[in-house]
């Protein structure tokens, strides 16, 4: 079929909106019709060659939207079905056995390398073919191939335009505190970088009861809305001494610090504003072969932590209808991060993203 799709032809150039030809689904495959689709940071490290994302390609990974078609093999999900469409996994590895998809053994090849398993790609245009099946959707687009394990149905009273960002971004954020930190009600946390993710971490915070909510940022209007959303202090990197802010709050340092920037100076402050027995989950996307400087005994002696977190560590089937149970108790406000665009301005809302002044833009695709 023909669809219209926002194509990706080289680093750090705006995307062009195209005709390309679309596959009709194979057997295990969901053709969806995308309503609405997030813009993730992780979209513009593919962009700028960040991450070895060939081009050209049809990029996008917060895509929610109407089942149109199923292959003969699908079962969970038919014509009609509402459903937000999250990263992709094998089902078959031992981490997707044990149920940690994020941490699938080919979770490169599922979702960054614009291809499927076998090496095709089902999109097409008038210069031959274009990388697709970017996190299992490339929803940059009118149209969406997928699969079962990386949709999600929910319910049709929803408002699917908002809804897209709940398969990464703010899945991620919920997920980290959630599943990887194990943040326990009582305790702290300093979020590093208050974007999508780092709000989002901050409203899971605040479900879990966290005692101490700190927020680290340089914009001011984002510490606000942290402050909005449950963060109980805030700190602005640009104009104090962040350690000794946190030191200020809590004395003894923090429970659980999570670092959303990448950035490996805010790493290591993060680090060394742990309490003894604390844990720091990095999650902010640095380029490949980033080496992180610690002090051994400083960790070790203190029995202190630090972990990677791939996609809040979440299985999406269970974490999204839990995000958007608590969204519907008004206990997770994630609508309130959203500006919406029209899939035309799709530069201009990357270009928002970019500059701080959008959270979490999403094109509405209709």
């Amino acid at each position: 079929m023909k669809i219209q799709a926002a194509v990706t032809h080289a680093a750090h150039a705006p995307m062009d909106i195209e005709e390309l030809e679309l596959e009709d689904p194979r057997a295990d495959e969901i053709l969806v019709r995308v309503v609405g689709t997030g813009i993730c940071h992780t979209d513009v490290v593919m962009r700028d060659h960040a991450l070895p994302t060939p081009h050209p390609a049809v990029l996008g990974h917060e895509g929610a939207g109407i089942v149109e078609r199923v292959g003969a093999a699908v079962t969970s999900v038919e014509p009609g079905d509402h459903v937000v469409m999250s990263f992709n996994s094998c089902g078959r590895c031992p981490a997707c056995v044990d149920g940690a998809p994020s941490y699938c053994h080919a979770f490169f090849p599922l979702n960054i390398l614009g291809a499927r398993l076998d090496g095709s790609t089902p999109l097409s245009g008038a210069s031959g073919p274009v990388h697709g099946n970017i996190f299992g959707q490339s929803s940059f687009a009118t149209h969406a191939l997928c699969n079962e394990r990386n949709v999600v149905k929910v319910d049709k009273d929803l408002d699917l335009h908002m809804l897209g960002p709940l398969g990464c971004g703010v899945l991620t954020g919920a997920g980290s505190v959630f599943n990887s930190l194990e943040l326990r009600a009582g305790r702290s946390i300093a979020v590093f970088g208050v974007g999508a993710v780092g709000l989002s971490a901050i409203m899971a915070a605040r479900v879990v009861g966290a005692a101490a909510i700190m927020a680290v940022d340089l914009n001011a209007d984002r510490l606000e809305l942290a402050t909005s959303l449950g963060a109980t202090h805030t700190i602005n990197a640009g104009t104090s001494d962040v350690l000794e802010a946190i030191n200020a709050i809590s004395p003894v340092g923090v429970d659980y610090v999570l670092d959303t920037t990448g950035n490996l100076g805010v790493i290591h402050t993060a680090v060394a504003a742990l309490a003894p027995r604390g844990k720091c989950g990095l999650i902010g996307a640095m380029p490949p072969g980033s080496k992180l400087d610690l002090d051994t005994t400083y960790l070790m002696s203190g029995g202190r932590a630090v972990m990677g977190i791939v996609e809040g560590s979440a299985d999406p089937q269970q974490l999204i209808p839990r995000l958007i149970g608590l969204w519907r108790e008004g206990r997770f406000p994630f609508d309130r991060l959203i500006s919406y665009y029209s899939f035309a301005a799709i530069n201009d809302a990357i270009a928002d993203a970019e500059k701080g002044t959008a959270v979490k833009p999403v094109l509405r695709m209709d």
